[in-house]
């Protein structure tokens, strides 16, 4: 089953020993590239980005040619992850010092930050707990009126701008896109509610959204709200306190399976009946891709419309091997270390999930309820999602792809009887971690033990998986 979604993390497994090989040379060679102001990666000096339009500028990072997932091969050479990195932009700074202790595919310690974060970690004897991590509160909740060219309801957006308009936050850490492609993830610190609004809707490809630490830091602000997804988050915690902030609000979308760009553009060719003009893209719980298009983006008159296909129609011969390798060894999918967690997938359609982790992310929720935007509702599951994982698992990995036709009947019988809200959810989340698990089994045995968490242990355990 096949479900790219916003941003994601990867493996990454073993630097050497402090002191000694790549890790800590890459850790000096940050300290000095950030005292010199200039990097040099493959040869070349990298030019300078700009937080924002109203931001100072950037320090001259060293990234990658493929920086924020812009298409051809993952490059090796430069960063400690290797391969699956997930270029959440942490070693683009000079926290790349921590990197060995802060990567959240170097070094796995969910359960540890969610004591340090939330009070305590996750109840593993409470189910909700065991898939969803520690929350204070869950709705279903959206716009009474969508903001418009939102994903979803605006929701995220709200948020962020209220923030900044009432002085709680004097920035926000978000992602516009860059002027040459609608698709090209461009971090930005935004202190202004229209900097926020020009972030609106997901990209679906590799950000480095930690990229902009440096001038966080340079530029003195002290209170900061950081928009991310799980990897991002994972690191971001691990130098929190080191960035000399009074304050930091994260506020976290659920995340999977993201993508190089050279990648998505074959997912969107093997998908859509117009890929030139797609603008957004979701799985959502109707078992069904919805893509967004706008014709404005190839020079048309600005015509809009939605396209669907079945999940069960995907060409999965075609697409197993686009995602970024560190999404493929993912287990944060929901998020766990925000304080405020805004997704869909354990809400009906057209309706959001919220959750409120702490009192951080319930100050947040109450933000947006003295607002008076909001309708909600409680939380709802049906179904049983256990057969349809245990008969996905060797689905995928035989990349079966079905006749449209049967796809489009497949998914309407399962819209209809199949698992919904929570366990729709929890659905999603058991066919991923199964995937995964395989993926690090294969591929990293060696490590398994270590960078699995022990609630996705717990949560694999229930399938029988192959042998090999």
């Amino acid at each position: 089953m096949l479900r790219p979604a916003t941003q994601s993390g990867g493996c990454a497994f073993g630097l050497a020993p402090a002191g000694r090989g790549r890790g800590t040379r890459h850790a000096r060679l940050g300290d000095r590239n950030w005292r010199l102001g200039r990097c040099r990666v493959q040869g070349r000096v990298c030019a300078s980005l700009t937080a924002s339009a109203g931001a100072a500028e950037e320090p001259r990072h060293r990234r990658m040619s493929n920086w924020g997932g812009l298409g051809g091969d993952y490059d090796n050479k430069v960063y400690p992850a290797k391969k699956l990195c997930s270029h959440c932009g942490l070693c683009d700074t000079r926290y790349i010092t921590y990197v060995r202790e802060s990567c959240a595919f170097l070094h796995q310690h969910i359960d540890e930050l969610e004591e340090r974060v939330h009070g305590r970690r996750r109840d593993m004897d409470v189910e909700d707990e065991l898939y969803f991590g520690v929350f204070k509160e869950m709705v279903a909740a959206r716009r009474k009126e969508p903001i418009a060219g939102a994903q979803w309801t605006g929701i995220v957006s709200t948020v962020a701008c209220e923030m900044l308009q009432r002085g709680m936050v004097e920035a926000v850490v978000c992602v516009q896109n860059s002027e040459r492609d609608r698709f090209e993830p461009r971090p930005v610190i935004a202190r202004t509610p229209a900097e926020v609004l020009a972030a609106r809707v997901n990209k679906p490809t590799l950000s480095p959204n930690l990229s902009v630490l440096d001038a966080v830091e340079r530029s003195g602000i002290r209170r900061l709200l950081f928009i991310g997804v799980g990897c991002q988050v994972e690191a971001l915690r691990s130098v929190q306190d080191k960035i000399g902030l009074e304050r930091l609000y994260v506020l976290g979308t659920p995340c999977v399976d993201n993508v190089t760009r050279a990648g998505l553009q074959r997912f969107l060719e093997t998908t859509s009946a117009s890929p030139h003009t797609v603008v957004y893209y979701e799985f959502m719980q109707d078992f069904r891709v919805h893509l967004k298009h706008d014709d404005s983006v190839v020079g048309g008159p600005g015509n809009t419309w939605e396209e669907t296909v079945p999940f069960f129609g995907l060409k999965t011969n075609l697409l197993k091997d686009v995602f970024a390798p560190s999404c493929l060894s993912c287990f944060d999918y929901v998020n766990s270390l925000a304080d405020l967690v805004v997704g869909y997938m354990g809400a009906p359609l057209h309706w959001q999930w919220v959750m409120a982790r702490n009192d951080a992310g319930l100050e947040m929720l109450q933000l947006l309820r003295s607002m008076g935007v909001l309708e909600e509702q409680p939380v709802m599951s049906r179904g049983d999602r256990r057969q349809a994982v245990q008969q996905s698992i060797p689905a995928y990995d035989a990349a079966l792809t079905l006749p449209m036709w049967l796809a489009k009947m497949l998914a309407v019988l399962v819209e209809q009887f199949g698992p919904r809200g929570l366990e729709y959810a929890r659905f999603s989340i058991d066919s991923h971690f199964t995937r995964n698990y395989l993926y690090v089994r294969r591929n990293y045995p060696h490590k398994l033990e270590a960078h699995v968490p022990e609630y996705a242990k717990r949560i694999v355990e229930q399938y029988e998986l192959p042998s090999r």
